[in-house]
């Protein structure tokens, strides 16, 4: 692998390096008033939350790698203590490209970018109407990481207040990911949309773990059919199923497979894992456990 000692990179080059391998990063539109109440609305990629107890945001309005100049939100925040982070959606993404222009101390990116400003219930900065979900917030702390170019600048922020779109709920109350439609940037200019085939499902093992991938006899863990995925998804399993129901799978659903292949033991082992991996790609674990491990049992 190529290595890459920042000490050794300029800035910019260390900037694609991060920026293209961590991704997608959500996107903080983040709205703002100076000392005077001027409105100023700009997003930022370097932002997440960090905890529901109290509710923390952090988002880093960064100082400019090219000339180290620092952006207005910065100072606003510094001014001001408050911000409301506007999540990002497709429906608004254009929007928000015309929003990161580097406009002006004074120039209104509300009335840029075509954005309508809605009053806050809680702090002095306005909201987006148009944000599927409005964080209201109090800026705790700014922690300034550096004095050079690409220093980060921490907005520590605490949700005092949240809206969301009602549009964008299921039965349930919670925020539906199919209809949020919510977007991230990558690097460069390539950005992604978190939206029909590009959404799945992984459940979180937390108590309740699985197997684990050391569970697999050698042969599938060292398998050149299977992925490192397709391990982890045998290895997710709660159990391995037993030698009896192991046999009983390879009676009625593999017996046609190991007559046909009874002289070729290398051959048929490759195919019983691209079945194993076939039935991993349609969610069926346990079909592929009993496949792969109907090898050892021939």
């Amino acid at each position: 692998m190529k290595r890459a000692d920042p000490k050794e990179l300029p800035v910019a080059e260390l900037h694609h390096y991060l920026t293209g391998a961590v991704g997608p990063r959500p996107i903080a539109l983040a709205s703002t008033v100076n000392a005077d109440g001027r409105p100023n609305l700009s997003p930022f990629s370097f932002f997440n939350v960090f905890g529901a107890n109290p509710p923390m945001a952090i988002f880093s309005p960064a100082r400019r790698g090219r000339d180290n100049t620092t952006k207005h939100t910065y100072h606003n925040v510094k001014a001001v203590p408050e911000v409301v982070i506007n999540v990002v959606n497709y429906a608004m993404v254009q929007q928000v490209s015309v929003a990161s222009g580097e406009f002006p101390d004074g120039v209104d990116e509300f009335s840029k970018s075509g954005f309508t400003p809605v009053a806050s219930e809680k702090v002095r900065p306005f909201r987006v109407k148009e944000s599927p979900v409005q964080f209201e917030c109090v800026v705790k702390q700014v922690i300034e990481t550096g004095t050079g170019g690409g220093a980060g600048n921490l907005v520590l922020c605490e949700v005092v207040l949240v809206h969301v779109d009602e549009a964008m709920l299921d039965a349930k109350g919670h925020i539906d990911q199919r209809k949020i439609d919510l977007v991230g940037r990558m690097g460069g200019m390539f950005y992604c949309r978190a939206h029909g085939d590009a959404l799945f499902e992984l459940t979180q093992p937390n108590k309740e773990f699985g197997v684990g991938v050391d569970a697999l006899p050698a042969s599938v863990r060292n398998s050149t059919v299977l992925s490192g995925n397709d391990l982890g998804a045998l290895g997710s399993s709660r159990y391995i199923p037993d030698e009896t129901t192991v046999n009983e799978y390879k009676l009625t659903e593999l017996a046609d497979l190991f007559i046909s292949m009874e002289k070729d033991p290398a051959g048929l082992e490759q195919a019983l894992h691209h079945k194993a991996k076939q039935l991993l790609s349609e969610g069926q674990k346990e079909e592929a456990w009993k496949t792969l491990l109907a090898f050892n049992e021939r």
